[in-house]
């Protein structure tokens, strides 16, 4: 009987995606391993996907799929307003969600507010592709906590995306209604939000919450989803909350240069099958 050779020395990386269900990938260099003030960092060589930044042991972005996750993130809210001028990221210190804001040439300035300054400098020092913008004289890189930074301002922004890491620890209260409200008092009259809210396959409940913590704020509140590999599932969803604006309907053309968001992924991305739908119904 044939035996096939048993390969020695693997480093592998998991994320324990459910307390039922894990994601592993072969790595073959640690780039960064460290705790800073408020969480564990690890920058990671991957053979499957390339380089990748993981938190407190969840994935948070890697270079062969990020552009789903980014342009998404970006570019729903962008090409709904039809003139963002001023853009509010909370979150995102990789700077992936500020690459695809800056594409959009009538951005004026972009904000980006992230908690740790260590996750900010290792995109800059191992993710270039990802963090390319952030020396773009656009872009306002500030290391704060995003909930103080919010209370300090109203009127300014037209469009806010809220890059956050899962709800738990010093990133749970950026999934509460106190929070949505104060964005959207950071606004202007006509200025939408859109928000990361988890998978509804493994995150269900954050799915239904914080879409009910949006609804008790703005007055028109939306879902969309798309593809994530990288994420539990494979999909995600992202949830907008607008003062006046319909978010289904693209006001403006995909910006060059996208691999994954199109005016007809937009619309496509707000029709949702039958079990989405009946998910939001409890909220």
């Amino acid at each position: 009987m044939e035996r096939r050779a048993k390969r020695y020395n693997e480093l592998w990386v998991t994320e324990e995606q459910t307390s039922n269900m894990k994601l592993s990938l072969r790595i073959n260099q640690i780039l960064i391993n460290k705790k800073s003030e408020y969480q564990d960092i690890l920058l990671v060589e991957t053979f499957e996907y390339g380089r990748m930044l993981i938190l407190d042991g969840a994935i948070q972005i890697a270079e062969r799929d990020e552009f789903c996750y980014s342009e998404m993130m970006a570019h729903i809210v962008l090409c709904a307003h039809p003139s963002p001028k001023r853009v509010l990221i909370v979150g995102g210190g990789d700077g992936g969600v500020l690459r695809e804001v800056l594409r959009h040439k009538e951005v004026e300035k972009a904000t980006l507010i992230d908690i740790d300054k260590e996750v900010i400098n290792a995109s800059k020092k191992y993710l270039p592709t990802i963090s390319c913008a952030m020396d773009d004289p656009r872009a306002d890189v500030q290391s704060m906590d995003a909930l103080a930074y919010i209370s300090s301002v109203s009127n300014e922004f037209d469009v806010a995306i809220i890059d956050s890491t899962d709800p738990v620890d010093f990133a749970a209260g950026l999934f509460e209604a106190d929070f949505y409200s104060d964005v959207k008092r950071a606004l202007k009259e006509d200025g939408m939000m859109l928000a990361q809210t988890e998978s509804p396959f493994s995150d269900s409940n954050v799915v239904v919450g914080a879409f009910q913590e949006i609804k008790k704020v703005y007055p028109i509140t939306s879902l969309c989803w798309g593809a994530m590999p990288t994420y539990p599932t494979g999909i995600w969803t992202y949830t907008i909350g607008s003062k006046k604006l319909d978010p289904s309907v693209p006001r403006c053309p995909a910006p060059e240069g996208t691999k994954y968001y199109t005016t007809e992924i937009h619309k496509a991305a707000f029709v949702l099958p039958p079990f989405l739908k009946k998910l939001l119904d409890k909220a």
